[in-house]
């Protein structure tokens, strides 16, 4: 199988994926029960538009970040199929604190990117 088969292979599939969670939400929002399977997924009054329960809406959110930070991990740590070294995790890191704190986000990508910068010039790799 070519590089190229098996690359539009994944897009349509991640295209298969992202269309399926788009509809995903809706339908759970119709069709979700409370977590004991009793009771209307979601009260409301007449005509009022649905949404999801909240402990659906909450499972979701906490998918989301570790949606997140999985994508975080996989790109800090690895390149090239090997490990990225200690400076790009570093740089990450320190990112990832001062956007803990809430410092402006300039601030954030500068400093991350002169940690890991600054570990390269001094041979840290």
């Amino acid at each position: 199988m070519s590089t190229l088969t098996q690359l539009l292979i994944a897009i349509g599939g991640l295209a298969i994926g992202t269309f399926a969670f788009r509809v995903a939400g809706p339908l759970l929002g119709k069709n979700a029960k409370s977590p004991d399977g009793e009771g209307e997924p979601c009260a409301g009054a007449e005509g009022e538009r649905r949404g999801l329960p909240p402990w659906l809406e909450a499972l979701m959110s906490r998918g989301a970040v570790v949606l997140l930070i999985a994508v975080v991990a996989s790109t800090a740590l690895t390149e090239e199929q090997g490990f990225a070294g200690i400076a790009r995790p570093a740089g990450v890191l320190v990112g990832g604190v001062l956007a803990w704190l809430k410092v402006p986000f300039i601030v954030v990508i500068l400093a991350a990117a002169a940690v890991a910068a600054g570990l390269r010039l001094m041979g840290v790799a």
